[in-house]
């Protein structure tokens, strides 16, 4: 499982993206880590400047979109969706990939309420709460 710090999950981003620039051979991690920053051609100017986004913060009130979690968030997806954990993911994306139509959407879709499950548990301090994200999910099914 991996479970990197703040700093080591940026780096794999910044090291995925530098490798794949130069023409060297990136690692399992690496290689799917590219994959998501291929999906996403709006982070490519951050990941060439390590020095100016390796400590910048982001702050969702003040409308910041942190592009270290959003990648994160896919890489997370993408392991879930491997293993089928928690029970039902697949069907559930299987599902909203069918209807929207588009990989990448139905992505962004689960991120949304993945987030939504994790700012929950954060806000009552507690356990992510499979049901939660499925009911997300199962709502932008309807």
């Amino acid at each position: 499982m991996f479970n990197p710090s703040r700093d080591q999950a940026r780096q794999l981003f910044f090291d995925a993206w530098h490798k794949y620039r130069h023409r060297e051979v990136l690692s399992g991690m690496e290689d799917m880590a590219l994959g998501v920053i291929l999906l996403h051609p709006e982070y490519h100017r951050i990941l060439d400047d390590i020095e100016r986004y390796r400590d910048k913060d982001y702050s969702p009130e003040m409308g910041d979109t942190n592009p270290f979690l959003h990648m994160s968030m896919h890489i997370a997806i993408k392991e879930q969706l491997s293993i089928d954990q928690p029970v039902g993911i697949c069907e559930r994306f299987d599902r909203l990939l069918k209807r929207c139509g588009d990989e990448h959407e139905a992505m962004h879709q689960v991120i949304e309420c993945l987030a939504e499950m994790i700012w929950q548990a954060q806000r009552g301090q507690s356990a992510p709460d499979a049901s939660i994200y499925f009911d997300c999910l199962d709502r932008r099914e309807s």
